[in-house]
């Protein structure tokens, strides 16, 4: 990748990074590396910057063993050329989703489980921050998925504060559509790992991907669209509360 295409990347970063104040002088931020794509990236894209930005943070990267074979060595090596620490954390995730449980609904017991894990390995380690790889198509993904299965208007924020754990995550990569990603990956020939879940492919999210993706046919400025709309978002536009109205009646 050239320096220019690379620097273009960065800058989206970097630009999600400072209108949320992700990440402060001092800091010591913990990557949630499961090893695919995103985390991969963002790993990468958070060592660059960690070179050139004016605030200095202390960075390493937690990996959750759920119990199915992964090749290990490649991310530890990666991370051992950028001299970023590397955590391994052992669980039995995969057996208590898919064995003990049987969940009808795998993605987000095990979604709960990891994060647990995850949080509880940032505070044994002293660290403050969490950074997660969710970008632009997750942030999409999850609005349509939790108004079709929920009913509700719902996404996650770039920026939350945890009171029970004192552990901030932050998602800097919020600004970047998927494919940027993947472009990104692949003229860095950055390594990273096949996600061996077997529900991969299979869920609600990938039912939701396809729809997203054929809107982006007939409407190709959509991400870039809803990315404006929330940035722009105005409750006004909304409808009232129902439930406070009624509480007002009575």
């Amino acid at each position: 990748m050239t320096k220019k295409n690379r620097n273009r990347f960065l800058t989206k970063v970097k630009r999600a990074i400072y209108d949320y104040g992700m990440v402060e002088d001092g800091d010591r931020v913990v990557v949630g590396f499961s090893g695919g794509k995103d985390s991969v990236t963002l790993l990468y894209s958070l060592y660059l910057l960690s070179r050139t930005l004016p605030v200095k943070f202390d960075l390493s990267a937690v990996f959750i063993r759920t119990g199915w074979q992964m090749d290990l060595p490649v991310l530890e090596n990666f991370c051992r050329s950028l001299d970023i620490p590397f955590y391994v954390v052992e669980t039995e995730i995969a057996k208590i989703v898919f064995e003990d449980r049987q969940d009808y609904n795998p993605c987000a017991i095990c979604s709960h489980l990891r994060r647990g894990a995850l949080h509880s390995k940032v505070l044994e380690l002293g660290f403050n921050k969490v950074a997660l790889g969710h970008h632009l198509d997750d942030v999409i993904e999850t609005f349509f998925m939790s108004m079709i299965y929920t009913g509700q208007i719902r996404v996650f924020s770039p920026f939350t504060f945890l009171d029970r754990t004192g552990i901030t995550m932050v998602r800097p990569m919020v600004y970047l559509p998927a494919e940027e990603i993947v472009s990104f990956v692949e003229k860095e020939n950055l390594p990273f790992i096949v996600n061996p879940c077997p529900a991969n492919g299979f869920t609600n999210r990938e039912v939701v991907k396809k729809q997203i993706a054929d809107m982006v046919k007939r409407f190709p400025d959509l991400k870039a669209r809803f990315l404006t709309s929330l940035q722009t978002f105005d409750q006004r536009n909304l409808w009232p509360d129902v439930r406070s109205k009624n509480k007002k009646k009575r």
